[in-house]
């Protein structure tokens, strides 16, 4: 039975309560292994998959993570739609830690990352001006109003390479740049599910304020614990609740995302290189 949701946890998000009919499926994928093996159920009656991002027990740093082998598993599963979660720290006073957020915008700042499904032989440039899909957005906004969490809609995500935090100099600079959180993964997601033609966005969970608050050296490691735990707790009811709005078609442009896209003529892309990106480009590429 196919998987028609992809679950991403990041820091404090490990796991997901609700799930029956639980498999563990491992995946081999053309770009290698992904963080950890998918967890496969039902949740609210719907069959979704949860994704570890940095591996049960948190073992991998964010320059490490293989994001192209993680959405191409999603892809393998059926995954048609990814619900991403990940801890940020806020650039700006108004969002406060245990604030959700639903960023409409990346900007990065990353510099070790490979961000792209194309290459080796064939080119293809997504459009990607409006990086999150707007109408599962709006689902994840609703079931957080279900739930009575207030949700934050909109706001840029910075993406930073890390895994060290940023120097004050740099948060005041990103904060001169109108930038709302930070974090160190949700780019490459993003941009990958786009070229996977997959539906994505983000739950940005803010713990913390970033280094440039004048009050930061007064915040401890247990306070920020804390905040974390409350956020993951919020984001599974979002999540689950979320599940059960989606419905199963609604005719988004996520699903076509590569159509005219790709600039390489057939008879140029290389045999293997086909039949890596069999299962993205197959529709276009005969």
């Amino acid at each position: 039975m196919s998987v028609e949701i992809g679950i991403v946890g990041g820091s404090g998000l490990y796991e997901m309560e609700g799930l029956r009919d639980v498999e563990e499926r491992r995946l081999q994928t053309p770009f290698g292994d992904p963080s950890d093996a998918y967890v496969v159920g039902t949740l609210e009656g719907k069959r979704v998959a949860f994704l570890a991002r940095h591996g049960r027990g948190h073992r991998i740093l964010p320059t490490e993570l293989n994001f192209r082998a993680n959405i191409y598993g999603f892809k393998m599963l059926g995954c048609n739609r990814i619900l991403s979660a990940s801890a940020v720290g806020s650039l700006k006073v108004e969002h406060k830690p245990t604030d959700i957020l639903l960023p409409d915008q990346f900007f990065d700042r990353t510099r070790q990352r490979v961000s792209t499904f194309f290459g080796n032989g064939i080119v293809a440039h997504i459009s990607f001006a409006h990086p999150i899909c707007q109408k599962l957005a709006t689902y994840v906004f609703n079931a957080g109003q279900r739930e009575g969490i207030p949700l934050k809609q909109g706001g840029t995500y910075l993406c930073m390479e890390g895994p060290a935090f940023s120097t004050k100099a740099e948060s005041n600079v990103y904060r001169s740049w109108g930038m709302d959180v930070i974090g160190m993964t949700n780019l490459q997601e993003a941009k990958l599910a786009r070229e996977a033609e997959i539906c994505y966005v983000t739950l940005a969970l803010v713990t913390d304020y970033d280094c440039w608050y004048e009050e930061h050296d007064s915040v401890t490691v247990e306070m920020v614990l804390n905040y974390l735990n409350q956020n993951s707790a919020n984001a599974k009811r979002i999540i689950r609740q979320a599940v059960q709005l989606i419905p199963e078609d609604y005719g988004c442009d996520c699903h076509s995302a590569l159509k005219n896209t790709i600039l390489t003529p057939v008879r140029e892309i290389p045999d293997e290189t086909k039949k890596e990106l069999a299962l993205l480009i197959g529709k276009y590429v005969q």
